[in-house]
């Protein structure tokens, strides 16, 4: 396992969103997020991301509960901008909390935040937030557009939506793909210049999470559906140890 304290360090986020998937096809209590979550923490994790979903379709409000006393590790709450989360995130007062934009049709989120036209209420929105202590996060595109709007609206950090970027990838796409890793690489330096922490996220895998742990820039990388994909096969604990080696990799 490597070093927590090494300089430079990229931190690795766990998603266990899909262990409550799974539980919830069944019913029942198993398999146990939790217990994904206390394993992942064993297996070299720096954070554990849940979202509670308006439908609750994986993680549910016991979870929270359940996450929030069990763990050493921060807990990053991923959320709606609606005040029923926001008075879960106040109730709980998680170590960060990650706004993203849902839509009750969509498999998985879509696209980035709209903050430069929400900027008005995303500022009110955020400011109890900052004042209970949470870190709070916009999930965003890399539009520059974007990027400095989130900074204006008092976010402490900026997630930046890795999706496009990895279906470029995996469908063969070269060249649409290299314009927009340049996306992501030139809104990582915008981000950080700003003052923003700057993290990423979404359909990472193996080579593309170590393509993009080389930007400098870029404090974590949350990941979830690949690798509780990978623990059928290899074990979530052999899974995250292996993303964990080659993020540290990319960074030496």
């Amino acid at each position: 396992m490597s070093d927590p304290t090494q300089p430079g360090r990229l931190r690795l986020g766990v998603n266990i969103d899909h262990v409550a998937t799974l539980r919830n096809a069944r019913g029942g209590a198993l398999p146990d997020p939790v217990r994904a979550a206390l394993l992942a923490q064993e297996a070299g994790a720096d954070g554990i991301t849940a979202h509670l979903r308006e439908d609750r379709r994986h993680i549910r409000d016991d979870d929270i509960a359940a996450l929030m006393e069990a763990l050493a590790l921060p807990l990053n709450f991923e959320m709606a901008a609606t005040e029923e989360m926001q008075a879960i995130a106040l109730r709980h007062r998680p170590h960060a909390v990650c706004i993203v934009p849902e839509r009750r049709e969509e498999r998985t989120t879509e696209g980035g935040l709209e903050v430069a036209r929400e900027a008005d209420r995303l500022a009110r929105f955020i400011a109890p937030l900052a004042g209970a202590g949470c870190r709070v996060s916009l999930f965003i595109a890399p539009d520059p557009v974007q990027i400095a709007a989130s900074a204006r609206v008092g976010a402490a950090v900026v997630e930046l939506h890795t999706g496009a970027w990895c279906d470029l990838v995996a469908e063969g796409r070269q060249q649409e793909a290299e314009a927009e890793f340049a996306r992501l690489r030139d809104g990582s330096a915008q981000a950080h210049a700003l003052g923003l922490e700057v993290h990423a996220g979404h359909g990472l895998d193996f080579e593309t999470a170590a393509a993009i742990a080389a930007l400098p820039e870029l404090a974590e990388l949350n990941i979830g559906h690949f690798l509780i994909g990978e623990a059928v096969f290899m074990g979530l604990g052999a899974a995250i140890a292996e993303m964990r080696d080659r993020m540290d990799a990319a960074r030496a």
